[in-house]
């Protein structure tokens, strides 16, 4: 197994400033600057090109039980917030590339990698990342981490965001009511706020049963306010969620409106896992982890998995640049597991073909690619050529039970290819 050296020491490759807007209007302009879709795909990439997730919304575990990762393989994953990188370190010692085109995901990574590496013990792990709520955290960073990042990471945690604020300070003040989906979040409790219902009672619930009452009670009734209606039924609206508008469609489906698909997603959140074991509920309707020992938390931040996480630090690669053009670059039969999360929704055919002929060519017999979507079904057959896809193995049954047990419960559709031997 090949382990990464310390990140002082400039592994990673460059985080290229100048590429990020170029690869990120490539993956989501599809029409003209002057039409009305061609205004939403740029809106989208302004809100974009910033911190989007301080949390990832994909299930860890239920990654972790599709990949059925073992010792020396090797995974390329789509970055996003880092929870599910560091988290897959738990499952076995394998070695990781984590690829984003956004340099704040990129620094956010390289944060947790040398977080994991270089704090003092879990209890300052835990404060940082689990907590992220104390000014402990601000001091911790320029004693503990700063000098083990590179100077494009230390330059974006240490210089100040369109308000003003050092973003170091976000550690200091709730870090996970900032960024692109701390934004919309906030934006929704205020929405509920206004209308007299609490998002924040749900959590207050001691079962299922209770769950479901307070979702019928406060929530529920959201749904059929017309103005309400009328907000979600614009694409504009989701931007905060990281949904392009060549996503809308999707995550419509065949539902007359989108109200119905948010309807049943939130549901899902609010009524049909209990909340002891769904940390995405948690940051949904409280906007944080649960305070106390024994709240949820993502694998990587859970006291069991501390060392573990801390040994396997090294194993991570950050890497700012494409998924395709990365694959582009890699030798055959390199890789053992992929990780796409949503990212497949915003790509043409051509896209999709582009991606999945490097997938074939670089992925060893039995590895595993694993993806969700906005709907249900798999958007693969019928869009790439049967001679890529037909080289891989497809479980549609198995797929809908891992969609199934997804605690986000975002997505409608969890999908795992698997290389024929």
């Amino acid at each position: 197994m090949v382990s990464l050296r310390d990140s002082t020491q400039s592994t990673d490759r460059p985080r290229r400033f100048g590429v990020k807007n170029k690869k990120l209007t490539q993956a989501v302009h599809r029409h003209k600057a002057t039409s009305k879709e061609g205004v939403q795909e740029r809106l989208f990439t302004l809100a974009f090109s910033g911190l989007v997730y301080p949390q990832i919304w994909e299930d860890p575990v239920v990654d972790i039980d599709a990949l059925q990762l073992k010792d020396g393989e090797r995974i390329i994953a789509i970055a996003s917030g880092g929870c599910n990188v560091m988290s897959y370190l738990t499952a076995a010692d394998v070695n990781v590339t984590a690829i984003d085109l956004n340099p704040a995901h990129i620094a956010l990574n390289k944060l947790k990698r040398a977080a994991a590496k270089h704090l003092p013990n879990y209890a300052a792990f835990h404060r940082f990342f689990a907590e992220a709520d104390a000014s402990e955290n601000v001091r911790a960073y320029y004693t503990y981490l700063q000098k083990y990042l590179d100077e494009d990471t230390r330059k974006y945690w240490e210089s100040r965001d369109r308000m003003g604020r050092r973003r170091v300070g976000y550690f200091g003040k709730n870090f996970y009511k900032h960024g692109l989906l701390g934004s919309f979040i906030a934006a929704s409790h205020a929405l509920a706020r206004m209308h007299g219902a609490n998002p924040r009672k749900l959590l207050k619930a001691k079962s299922l049963e209770e769950q479901r009452a307070i979702f019928d009670r406060e929530l529920a009734p959201l749904f059929n306010k017309r103005h309400i209606r009328w907000i979600m039924s614009k694409p504009s609206s989701l931007f905060g969620l990281g949904i392009p508008p060549s996503q809308f469609e999707e995550l419509k489906g065949d539902k007359s409106h989108m109200a119905e698909v948010l309807y049943e997603r939130l549901e899902r959140l609010a009524c049909d896992f209990d909340l002891r074991d769904n940390y995405f509920a948690w940051q949904a309707f409280g906007r944080r982890y649960a305070t106390g020992a024994n709240g949820p938390l993502p694998p990587y931040l859970q006291r069991e998995n501390y060392e573990t996480v801390k040994a396997r630090a090294d194993n991570v690669e950050v890497v700012h640049e494409s998924f395709t053009e990365h694959l582009r670059e890699s030798p055959d039969q390199s890789y053992d597991a992929y990780v796409l999360l949503d990212a497949q929704d915003w790509m043409t055919d051509e896209q999709l073909t582009d991606n999945w002929t490097q997938i074939a060519r670089t992925c060893r017999p039995g590895g595993r690619v694993i993806f969700r979507t906005a709907g249900e079904p798999s958007i693969l057959p019928g869009r790439i050529p049967d001679e890529i896809l037909g080289r891989f193995d497809y479980d549609e049954e198995i797929c809908k039970e891992f969609t199934r047990r997804d605690r986000s419960s975002i997505y409608g559709g969890f999908h795992r290819y698997t290389m024929r031997r």
